[in-house]
């Protein structure tokens, strides 16, 4: 078992290897193993692809530091970079475990990206938005909805960021992150 936090890194599917958001990507893949952390995507293309292969390019990379929970059923549909790849058949529905990583860090990103932060925001973890185009540029800096999820916390937000650096300087919140979501049980009034 590793004590290493687990951060996951969402955001858009295609992008050319160019773009602002792919570069952006990949150099926070390679932050993120520089700090001791694992990475975790959804294992395809775009941002994941670009996380993965940045974190490949670490002095610090290890085999293993890339994780790649898949859609499908076919391990063969990661990207090229993802160390270890669970398949697990439950398309979108597995966007719910990319979100349950120990913080979420959104670039860009569309209707997908948005369910992982939603999920990630009602499974009280961290997290940190790209100001992008796409949806981490439109929650970052703001309130998902109006839960207290931490009342301790009084700036509790999805935290807008820039660069790799600004994601690190946030991460060193992921102490303060530390509930984990309970099973929604029903309550019954008597």
């Amino acid at each position: 078992m590793t004590d290493r936090k687990m951060i996951a890194v969402i955001g858009d599917a295609n992008l050319p290897e160019n773009s602002e958001k792919y570069i952006l990507a990949e150099k926070l893949g390679c932050c993120l193993i520089d700090n001791g952390f694992q990475l975790i995507t959804g294992g395809l293309g775009g941002v994941m692809e670009a996380a993965s292969k940045g974190a490949r390019n670490s002095s610090h990379y290890r085999s293993g530091d890339t994780i790649g929970i898949i859609p499908g059923n076919d391990p063969c549909e990661a990207n090229q970079y993802v160390d270890i790849c669970i398949p697990t058949g439950l398309d979108i529905g597995r966007n719910i475990i990319v979100s349950n990583a120990d913080a979420v860090i959104a670039i860009g990103g569309g209707a997908g990206t948005l369910s992982e932060m939603a999920n990630a925001w009602a499974l009280k973890r961290l997290i940190i938005g790209y100001r992008v185009e796409g949806w981490s540029g439109k929650l970052a800096d703001q309130k998902i909805d109006s839960r207290k999820r931490y009342p301790e916390i009084a700036e509790d937000r999805v935290y807008g960021v820039n660069t790799e650096i600004e994601a690190l300087n946030v991460l060193k919140l992921l102490p303060m992150y530390d509930k984990r979501h309970k099973v929604i049980r029903e309550r019954i009034a008597r």
